[in-house]
């Protein structure tokens, strides 16, 4: 620590910039170009002070504190200084807007020292009301850089650029006429950056009454978040400094909660009544879904009955899901939307390593020297990482992107491997025998940590580059090139996503990638590991509160946790082995199946093969929804609506990508008669003969039961989790958590076993009548079933699902741009907007899936996962025509 004496009082201070040490220690120092999250810049010279054997006032943004510093912060000769700067920039400032605005920190200044706008107001400034969030008015703009600078330094895209010199400076766009034609990401850090009003939130019309911090509801990075509230609604949201997300925040976290207040929230319970719904009340609708479930359970018995936990429920409301299925019904029938995407990574990295999530934290990504990145589009689909992915970079880290579309990340990539969609086990495999074949292995590592090598090498010798890349789509010396980067990378970090998992062989496809990690020696050391990148908020924290039908809360098995599972609860554990998700609608088909209980998840839009679902669901006696608005399978299919509290309006955790629990904190009430998914499931429990158990104060008592449960997971108390952003497994309360996995040993063992993972292709090939090959996937602005980013203005940044084509098809198949197409396969058809792009290749088009029309689900076939029967979702053999045709 340091010695500073600051006007007169001396303090200790943790080393670092003197304008942050300042701050941290209370002194008011004036600043307009200076952010915490950017490099020094200097510009302003507002937070010059006063520092004893300097000549001349030092600007404090641009020098470190040094032990011993004698610190001056306000003088009368600062103060005139000070006054004088503000001058000059108001000369060319437009009064009306400090009257109307004062909250900026640019007008608190000006009042601070007496300074009054001149309006003396430059010609030729940006001005832009296109953005339907940001708006632009560069009369106000005191020429900072802060925007140019944070667009750079922090997301990375460039939008902004300072045009000219000296008097003629001018801010504006580097490309295009507007924002969103320069490249706009829409992040908002530009906004939250300015001091000055010259860029705004569009919305934010009234004040904000009060603050609250959360998480975002959105994908599974966690990003931290304060939410502004004015009387009952949400009315701005602003970043949260974190480790998560270092003060940033992507469209959808800063923008896209509309959602919340939209007129379509449904806030009372409701029972089918013919075609239509009947508003009843509480009791009621319970008694109703009560009475329903005995009367099934009497007639089928309890695996008659499936409950689906959420991705958008707390932990705490998916641990009492699973609970009720156990317990209240007696069925381990308990799954959750993990199932269609992620299932796979935590069977792979369970089966191999011993725990079934992420091996490093995000924190790792800026001591990462490599990256590969497969199957995942981070910037679209996870932006702030992406974004930190970007920016390490753009500072020197290498990159290898395996994706068989050209994102935005494959086109910084050194290397881009562009397979044919099905193809990634010989890719991988192909990789592994270039370590092999070049030596390019850690035998360190190795020698101690890694077993079977001898046995792999005589498997893989069968998947040379040579042999494999004709099937694969690539050349054999870019897989070779890919491997050496990886290798030399050391520490390489490798993350993955769904076009990895969504696979006929997803779970050996990640399986395949961990034998890279354990070759090379990236497991175990910081920078390094086997990462999914989860792509919804609480996926990883359902699947790991026990909504899988084999495992218990904690990710445990029954073997490790049944017993004490068991005690605690006062009742036995079902011992029939439960049906997933995917076995749940073969069984619904078959007539086994009477009875899902859905919360905070829409299973007729989302799953593969929409016609097949239809006749699954159609065949059920009851189905009860719960969520925030009267979704498809409600529409559809609905017997009974139970009207759940958004994650705005309830409190509880999440559990994000790379294993930190955190917070999430009621900002609103809830509208009208809907509830936490807590107390609805608490309420049908006493209605069940089951109080006893489930009679819960609120979210920190149910927490305190799941953490008795969970070893590794006893640490993360409610107390430490208001202040702590902490990883599992943290066992106790003094420990500080564990950002990296398997530092000195595996839970398998000392050693994991690599593994030989032969190729089979997918039943899912091209012919003459299905020529063209379909990959789904997100976009930025949309989100995954567009639930809730279809209510926001998100929606006019990306008002529907397109398919993208290569040029040269859409050539040879005389299509045109924006008009619409058919797009048929064996299982169904869509027509869409076709939108020309060169991220495709020629013989592959790419579909979003964020609207219930036209449903591309329609389009996706039965095929599934070999060993958790995740969908294939990424290979669908398809033609396209006009659709005038």
């Amino acid at each position: 620590m340091l010695q500073l004496t600051i006007d007169g009082i001396v303090q200790s201070a943790a080393p670092g910039r003197l304008l942050d040490v300042l701050l941290q220690a209370g002194a008011e120092v004036p600043h307009l170009c200076h952010d915490l999250r950017l490099t020094p810049h200097g510009g302003c010279r507002l937070c010059l002070v006063e520092v004893d054997g300097e000549p001349r006032p030092v600007a404090s943004c641009a020098c470190q504190a040094e032990d011993g510093m004698v610190i001056r912060t306000d003088t009368p000769a600062l103060r005139a200084l000070r006054r004088t700067h503000l001058q000059l920039l108001a000369e060319s400032y437009p009064p009306a807007a400090m009257e109307a605005e004062p909250q900026h920190p640019l007008h608190r200044l000006f009042a601070a020292y007496d300074v009054e706008p001149g309006g003396q107001l430059r010609d030729g400034l940006f001005l832009d009301d296109t953005h339907p969030y940001i708006g632009v008015d560069m009369t106000r703009c005191i020429d900072c850089q802060r925007c140019v600078r944070i667009c750079e330094q922090l997301q990375g895209q460039f939008v902004w650029e300072a045009w000219q010199r000296g008097a003629a400076l001018r801010i504006a766009p580097a490309h295009g006429a507007t924002l969103l034609e320069g490249g706009c990401v829409s992040c908002g850090a530009c906004v939250d950056s300015c001091p000055s009003g010259a860029l705004y939130d569009k919305r934010v019309t009234v004040e904000v009454e009060g603050w609250t911090r959360t998480t975002c509801v959105y994908c599974a990075v966690g990003c931290q978040m304060e939410v502004g509230r004015r009387g009952a609604r949400v009315v701005a949201v602003r970043p949260a400094a974190s480790p998560v997300n270092r003060g940033h925040l992507c469209v959808k976290g800063r923008y896209a909660f509309e959602f919340n207040h939209s007129p379509e929230r449904i806030a009372w319970p409701m029972i089918r009544d013919g075609e239509g719904w009947r508003r009843v009340s509480w009791d009621e609708a319970l008694d109703f879904t009560a009475a329903k479930l005995r009367a099934i359970v009497a007639a089928h018995g309890a695996d008659a009955i499936g409950v689906l936990g959420s991705a958008r429920a707390t932990n705490e409301e998916n641990y009492l899901a699973q609970k009720f299925a156990r317990v209240v019904l007696g069925t381990n029938n308990i799954d959750c939307c993990a199932r269609v995407c992620h299932t796979p990574s935590a069977k792979a990295l369970k089966t191999m390593l011993g725990t079934g999530a992420a091996s490093n934290g995000f924190d790792d990504i800026e001591l990462a020297g490599a990256f590969l990145i497969c199957g995942a589009n981070p910037t679209e689909n996870h932006p702030v990482v992406g974004a930190r992915i970007k920016q390490a970079v753009l500072n020197g880290a290498r990159l290898v992107v395996i994706d068989p579309r050209r994102t935005e990340l494959a086109g910084l990539a050194d290397v881009h491997l562009a397979p044919r969609p099905g193809c990634n086990v010989p890719l991988f495999n192909a990789m592994a025998a270039t370590l092999i074949e070049e030596d390019l292995l850690d035998h360190a590592f190795i020698g101690e940590r890694v077993a079977g090598l001898d046995e792999f090498a005589d498997f893989i010798v069968d998947y040379a580059p040579e042999r494999v890349a004709m099937e694969c789509g690539v050349s054999a010396a870019d897989i070779r090139a890919a491997a050496r980067l990886y290798a030399a990378g050391r520490p390489s970090m490798c993350l993955h996503g769904l076009g990895v998992t969504e696979h006929l062989q997803g779970t050996e496809g990640v399986m395949t990638l961990i034998n890279l990690a354990l070759l090379t020696g990236n497991l175990g050391r910081p920078g390094a590991g086997i990462n999914p990148l989860r792509g919804q908020n609480n996926v990883q924290g359902a699947a790991h509160m026990g909504c899988d039908p084999a495992t218990l809360p904690g990710g445990q098995s029954f073997k490790e946790a049944g017993a004490r599972c068991a005690s605690a609860w006062g009742a036995p554990l079902p011992e029939r082995h439960g049906r997933n998700l995917l076995q749940m609608v073969d069984a619904a088909a078959a007539g086994e199946l009477k009875a899902i209980w859905a919360f905070g998840y829409d299973i007729y839009l989302s799953l593969a093969n929409v016609a097949e679902t239809t006749r699954a669901l159609s065949e059920l006696e009851l189905v009860i929804v719960q969520d925030l608005f009267l979704n498809e399978t409600a529409k559809a299919f609905g017997s009974v609506f139970l009207p759940a509290a958004s994650f705005l309006e309830r409190d509880g955790t999440f559990m994000n990508s790379d294993r930190r629990v955190q917070r999430i904190r009621q900002v609103v009430p809830a509208p009208g008669e809907a509830r936490p998914d807590w107390w609805i499931i608490q309420q049908l429990a006493a209605r069940l003969g089951r109080a006893e158990g489930f009679d819960f104060a609120g979210p920190q008592a149910i927490w305190d039961e799941v953490r008795a449960l969970w070893p590794e997971g006893a640490g993360l108390s409610y107390a430490r989790l208001e202040h702590e952003s902490l990883h599992w497994p943290c066992p106790d309360e003094q420990h500080p958590g564990t950002p990296v996995l398997y530092q000195s040993s595996f839970p398998v063992g000392q050693r994991a076993t690599l593994a030989a993972i032969a190729y089979l292709p997918t039943p899912e090939q091209t012919d003459a009548d299905y020529p063209l090959l379909l990959l789904t996937g997100r976009t930025l602005y949309q989100f995954n079933a567009g639930t809730l980013s279809n209510r926001t203005p998100d929606a006019v940044l990306r008002p529907a699902d397109t398919l993208d084509m290569a040029p040269a098809d859409a050539t040879r198949l005389g299509l045109a741009d924006a008009t619409p197409v058919r797009v048929t396969s064996r299982y169904g058809e869509v027509v869409l907007p076709l939108r020309i792009s060169r991220q495709v290749q020629p013989g592959q088009v790419f579909a979003t899936f964020h609207g219930s029309e036209p449903l591309v689900n329609r389009l996706t076939s039965s095929i599934r996962d070999l060993q958790v029967q995740a969908p294939e979702y990424k290979v669908t053999a398809v033609r396209v025509t006009a659709a005038s045709a």
